[in-house]
């Protein structure tokens, strides 16, 4: 049996919905105002909305994108909570003629800007090929990628990437030239970046590898190694000898060892002398094997291994 304090509270409840509904009801809302709603029906045709008002608001499927890949079924589900600007205070039935198409444009812009300042990798999928590029929908607004900026290496056939769902960043948002621009190319590009990086971070100094010189400069040689890893050289760490230029020692192309200085920014510091250093004998070794070659006498007859046997 309900308590009296429970049918108290459940009264104050009700009470205060209804204050809510009737404070609503008499809100004003006025055309080209942006307001949001909850979806209550969907069919093809269009989206009906609960307010919270007096009225229910209705989107005409044609009204809810500017993709026409756009599918209202498989998009908009009962219990979404949708923005939209209001076209009409009444469409003749005594509902609110809504647009979600307008409110994108007002505030997808916004949307997007924050997106480009925030670096954010977004979804999108291709639905049309055009010259030099495709075309990709991203909150509601047609999104150019240009064919450079599809992926690291070079695209000559557009037409695989049709329907593509691709992982982006916005690099251009212009919204008085209503100019939008995305990259795949630049998801990509910091993701190598991240994979090359924990990579050199794995490199422990002092270690020698085998590489490839793959380019000459002034300062220095540039060496290929293994997993797609470059170092430098610097001059002063190419030859024990002192020389002006490192194509008086080194050629592209040369296989060399270096021994790992540093991984300071990201960046491998090599060293070519410092592998040959290691190799010489030092001169506590040299000094020995001189001496040894000097006083020591080596025979390989009978007689020689006698005369040293004690007996």
């Amino acid at each position: 049996m309900e308590t009296a304090a429970e049918n108290e509270a459940g009264t104050q409840e009700t009470m205060a919905d209804y204050s809510r509904e009737l404070e609503a009801s008499f809100r004003k809302i006025g055309e080209g105002e942006i307001i949001s709603g909850t979806v209550i029906s969907v069919n093809e045709e269009e989206v009906i909305l609960d307010l919270n008002y007096f009225a229910q608001g209705i989107i005409k499927a044609e009204d809810m994108s500017n993709d026409p890949k756009f599918n209202i079924l498989e998009e908009v589900k009962i219990g979404s909570v949708i923005e939209a600007t209001v076209i009409k205070t009444d469409d003749g039935a005594g509902n609110i003629q809504l647009s979600c198409k307008e409110a994108k444009d007002i505030l997808s812009w916004d949307i997007l800007k924050q997106y480009l300042n925030d670096e954010k990798e977004i979804s999108v999928k291709v639905s049309e090929v055009v010259n030099s590029g495709v075309i990709a929908y991203a909150e509601g607004i047609r999104g150019f990628i240009p064919a450079s900026q599809l992926s690291l290496s070079y695209v000559e056939d557009l037409e695989p990437w049709m329907n593509r769902q691709l992982t982006v960043k916005v690099i251009t948002v212009d919204e008085e030239k209503k100019k939008l621009v995305l990259s795949a190319k630049a998801v990509e590009k910091q993701k190598a970046e991240t994979e090359i990086n924990h990579k050199i971070s794995m490199l422990v100094p002092g270690t020698v590898l085998e590489g490839t010189v793959e380019s000459l400069m002034p300062y220095g040689a540039f060496i290929a190694l293994a997993d797609g890893l470059s170092g430098l050289v610097h001059i002063s760490q190419i030859s024990s000898k002192r020389i002006k230029k490192p194509s008086e020692v080194l050629a592209v192309g040369d296989k060399v060892k270096v021994k790992v200085l540093g991984t300071n920014d990201h960046k491998i510091s090599l060293s070519i002398k410092a592998v040959e250093e290691d190799s010489r004998p030092d001169e506590m070794e040299e000094k020995e094997a001189a001496e040894y070659s000097s006083n020591e006498e080596i025979g390989t007859s009978l007689g020689d291994l006698f005369k040293k046997l004690k007996l």
